[in-house]
């Protein structure tokens, strides 16, 4: 076999290798991403059913619900819309009604948000830019959304 002959096999080998790499790197990524999607964008049925995804908000008075163990259920509002959350963990310190929230995880076929981490504010002052845009899209900052107005779906 000749030299150059050799070489185009070797690249040609070379490019499949790489080729293949490339393509389990980037299954991987696009597998681990989890986007950001507000209580109104889920409720429009814009976020995925079956991939894990990030809901932010805040939290509705009232609708804080401890039950056996360590589950709590509570709804997240971007004041237009609220999705009922449920999540079985221990919860920050700073976690609490009328608060900001971003809870990781994803939807059930009852269309309840099921949370493996919840993340709150780290003081009185921030607010994750992904709540505050989503707050800011639904027309203005407030958590009058009263809780009457949420699914019941225990």
């Amino acid at each position: 076999m000749k030299a150059r002959k050799k070489r185009l096999i070797f690249i040609f080998v070379g490019l499949v290798f790489l080729g293949l790499a490339s393509w389990l790197v980037f299954n991987a990524l696009g597998n681990n991403m989890s986007y950001f999607y507000s209580p109104t964008e889920v409720v429009q049925k814009k976020a995925p059913e079956d991939h894990l995804f990030r809901l932010g908000g805040m939290v509705v008075e009232g609708s804080l619900q401890r039950g056996q163990a360590l589950t709590v259920r509570f709804a997240i509002t971007d004041t237009a819309n609220a999705v009922n959350v449920e999540y079985t963990g221990i919860l920050p310190d700073l976690f609490d009604e009328g608060q900001g929230v971003i809870a990781q995880g994803k939807l059930n076929t009852a269309g309840i948000f099921v949370a493996t981490e919840v993340l709150a504010k780290h003081d009185e002052k921030y607010m994750p830019p992904e709540v505050a845009d989503a707050l800011e899209k639904a027309g203005k900052m407030k958590t009058d959304v009263p809780a009457t107005e949420l699914q019941n779906d225990s």
